[in-house]
């Protein structure tokens, strides 16, 4: 989860195989990487950002099985991530995920704290981490 110092966060908006989604940024870890590796490589992959800090916050401790292949299991590791200028990735709208189809897309833009809530996040795993996260801020 990646918040700006104007009480925002990130999301992405997205779209494959013909299956619409707002989750929060973040990929798989590849054969040979560790998870804070992957954080790091998939901030620059999917947004070109460079991660200066990185605090594990959430882990889901049940079971989810993959929206795009029901015999895979997903596990998620969160942190709170701080970018280096992070104001430069409102400029990053509308992006064609590798190996993605004619009309997929990945969208990124920030929601205000104030208006974001569990609704507008597909997956589970992410609603819970959004509730966790709001619990902090009280």
């Amino acid at each position: 989860m990646v918040r700006s110092g104007a009480g925002a966060i990130l999301v992405s908006e997205e779209r494959r195989a013909g299956f619409e989604f707002c989750k929060f940024p973040g990929g798989g870890v590849q054969a040979g990487e560790g998870i804070l590796d992957a954080l790091h490589r998939e901030f620059k992959e999917e947004l070109d950002a460079e991660i200066i800090k990185a605090e594990f916050f959430y882990f889901n401790e049940f079971y989810q099985h993959s929206r795009f292949n029901p015999n895979e299991q997903v596990i998620c590791f969160y942190y709170l991530a701080t970018l280096r200028d992070p104001e430069r990735l409102t400029l990053m709208v509308n992006n064609l995920p590798k190996g993605g189809e004619v009309g997929d897309y990945e969208r990124f833009r920030w929601i205000s704290l104030d208006q974001i809530n569990e609704n507008i996040l597909t997956f589970p795993i992410d609603r819970k981490a959004l509730i966790k996260f709001k619990n902090m801020l009280i």
